[in-house]
């Protein structure tokens, strides 16, 4: 017969799947840092040596990282997702932002598709109040909260689609695009007609998702990007045409 006796599990088993967990579902994010050790055995009900015990496995696995007087934080599990090299040729590269854009397009119309068949009340609450901050900060004209929330919206329309994979992944392209590899998200916020039209677009996938229409969120998703990707080739066509007009006027002037 296949059956074995159960074996009771250690205590701190089950703080590290506990943990594990949370970093899996993206909850517990990289960098950030775990309640002091008193704290976190009370909250967890441990003793203090069941816990120290199960932060050294997770330590030993990499996914949680001590600072000497600093306490523990989760690990940067992402940090080695694309080696500095290639990091470096994405951004010397506009055949790389396009690449980039693509690759968000078919990720995030397929996350919001699955967001709004998917997504609990309470997940799709999440992403309503990310849109309530990115009106106010809007009215505000604040071009940095602007770009912080528009990341932030679309990092929620991913966790709604509850696959731990791709949450993970995409992190690990919007960090990139918070680091200014692929392009500076706040000039197009700077630009009134198309702050104004970004607005209407987050809205219009907000809008989708509440109503939990799959197909008006893919194709809501799919037409922003759209948007996102016309803008920046006007806005790289407009720094050529600058530069070529300055050699110019460089020219006529002798300078």
């Amino acid at each position: 017969m296949p059956f074995r006796p159960v074996q009771p599990e250690k205590l701190s088993s089950a703080v590290i799947r506990q943990i594990e967990q949370l970093i899996l579902r993206g909850i517990l994010r990289p960098g950030e840092r775990l309640p002091p050790e008193r704290d976190l055995a009370d909250r967890l009900g441990v003793s203090r040596p069941s816990l120290r015990d199960a932060i050294g496995s997770l330590q030993d696995d990499g996914l949680l990282a001590a600072k000497p007087g600093a306490g523990v934080y989760v690990a940067d599990v992402l940090g080695s997702a694309f080696a500095p090299a290639l990091i470096r040729l994405f951004a010397r590269h506009d055949e790389a932002v396009f690449d980039y854009l693509s690759f968000r397009r078919d990720m995030e119309a397929l996350a919001a598709e699955r967001a709004a068949r998917l997504a609990s009340d309470t997940d799709l609450k999440v992403v309503q109040t990310v849109f309530d901050k990115m009106q106010r900060a809007h009215d505000k004209r604040s071009p940095e909260d602007e770009a912080r929330l528009d990341a932030q919206f679309h990092m929620a329309i991913i966790e709604a689609s509850h696959n731990v994979v791709m949450l993970h992944m995409m992190r690990s392209m919007y960090d990139l695009l918070r680091e200014g590899v692929f392009y500076n998200r706040q000039v197009m916020f700077k630009q009134r007609t198309a702050r104004a039209t970004l607005l209407d677009q987050h809205g219009a996938i907000n809008d989708a998702l509440q109503a939990r229409d799959a197909d008006a969120a893919r194709t809501a998703v799919t037409a922003h990007l759209d948007f996102v990707e016309k803008c920046l080739h006007d806005q790289i066509k407009a720094e050529r045409n600058e530069d070529i007009a300055r050699q110019r006027l460089d020219h006529e002037t002798g300078v």
